[in-house]
Formats: C-alpha cells, sequence, structure tokens
C-alpha cells in the first residue's frame, strides 16, 4: 500500500477516493476502523486505503482514539505514507478536534530520516476546487463565484 488515508468522515472519503482513482490509485474505502486480522479486510493489490470515521463532530478525545485506531491499522497494512483529510468547512465541535488529532497523528508518526513511512497534514481544499468564503458562508466550486 503506497498510502494509508484517514477521513473524519464518509464524505471526505469518498472525494477523496474519487481524486485518487482519477489519478489512476487502485483505491478502497473502510467505513471505520476494521477489528481483529488484515487479511479478510484488505486487498494485497490496493494502492491506497482510506479509513472513513465518523469523528468530525464527536469530543476531540474520542476523535483522537479513533484516528489513532486508524493509523495503527494502517501501519500494520504496511502504509508507506499517511494522509489526513479532514472537513474542508472546519466545522467540527466548539473545542475542535482537526488539531488534537493532527497533532496525535504526527506524534505516533515513524520516527527517523530513513524511514520510508510519513504522516502528512495537508490542506483541506483540492488544487482543482476554489474554496470561497463570504460572511458565514462556504463554497467549493470549480471556479469561483461571488453571489
Amino acid at each position: 500500500m503506497l498510502l494509508g488515508c484517514i477521513a473524519d468522515d464518509f464524505t471526505g472519503a469518498t472525494d477523496l477516493a474519487n481524486t485518487l482513482v482519477r489519478q489512476g490509485m487502485s483505491t478502497m474505502v473502510l467505513l471505520g476502523v476494521p477489528c481483529g486480522a488484515l487479511e479478510p479486510v484488505m486487498r494485497p493489490d490496493a494502492d491506497a486505503v482510506i479509513v472513513a470515521l465518523k469523528s468530525r463532530s464527536i469530543p476531540a478525545a474520542e476523535a483522537v482514539k479513533l484516528s489513532l485506531g486508524a493509523l495503527d491499522f494502517l501501519k500494520r497494512g504496511g502504509a508507506r505514507q499517511y494522509y489526513f483529510k479532514y472537513c474542508s468547512t472546519f466545522d467540527s465541535t466548539d473545542a475542535g478536534n482537526i488539531g488534537p488529532v493532527a497533532e496525535a497523528l504526527l506524534a505516533a508518526r515513524p520516527r527517523g530520516r530513513s524511514s520510508p513511512r510519513s504522516v502528512s497534514t495537508v490542506c483541506a481544499s483540492a488544487p482543482r476546487s476554489i474554496p470561497a468564503c463570504r460572511g458565514p458562508r462556504a463554497w467549493v466550486t470549480s471556479r469561483l463565484r461571488w453571489l
């Protein structure tokens, strides 16, 4: 597996899967962190595996625990790199859980310069989309349009 992904919701997971498949990557989306052995769940030929969590609107401590469980699963599956796909509208909880989850994932990453594995925390928007905010509303479209 080239890329192990953790998404904070199902929509983000499927958006990411669509992007990866369009770039030619064989991609799996798993709903939640699978329990038990890897073999019944993982396809050995998958380039990318995305674990879709429901961690966006739960307390930060619970989101961290779920996300670290997903990271452990992806490590056991042999992921070479990790991607945290978080909500592009930042509407998690009032206390927020994007920061605590990102910090926990960074702290749990494999160590050492020679390690082929790394954790990547990235911008929530995709380069093909142009996120726009006006007042309390956010739009993501292929062309920026002010209404």
